[in-house]
């Protein structure tokens, strides 16, 4: 058995699992909504408190990076409908959580009631952003 028959193989497995799980109702992910962050909690002077709050409704952009690829200009303008392009990830691997460009977790993919959705497996920890941003 070739290498790609493998590849179709192990997606096929995949797939069957995914859909035998559908069937089932069994959902291993399930959604879980974020906590507000309450006020004092905590306790913080009315000063803090009031900056706190001033960043809290900020917008952030936030993106789930499954690999990244180099190519030249003149493969990227022979792309077309049906095309592959080779990712720098190997198949099962944790997927990058970014916040504003800057990497916060890592995760894996989920699919819940037909979305995909994310499972955070590692968060990077505050001092280790820190030391990156330095």
């Amino acid at each position: 058995m070739s290498t790609e028959d493998e590849d179709l193989s192990m997606w096929d497995e995949a797939l069957n699992e995914q859909a035998e799980a559908r069937e089932s109702g069994d959902e291993e992910a399930e959604k879980v909504e974020l906590e507000e962050l309450k006020e004092g909690e905590p306790q913080l002077s009315g000063e803090e408190q009031r900056k706190l709050d001033a960043i809290l409704d900020i917008p952030v952009t936030i993106s789930m990076e499954v690999g990244r690829s180099h190519i030249s200009i003149r493969n990227l303008l022979q792309l077309n409908q049906g095309s592959v392009v080779e990712l720098d990830r190997v198949a099962g691997e944790a997927l990058d959580v970014l916040v504003n460009g800057t990497l916060i977790a890592h995760g894996e993919v989920v699919v819940v009631n037909d979305k995909f959705g994310i499972r955070l497996t590692d968060v990077i920890s505050q001092v280790e952003r820190i030391k990156k941003l330095k």
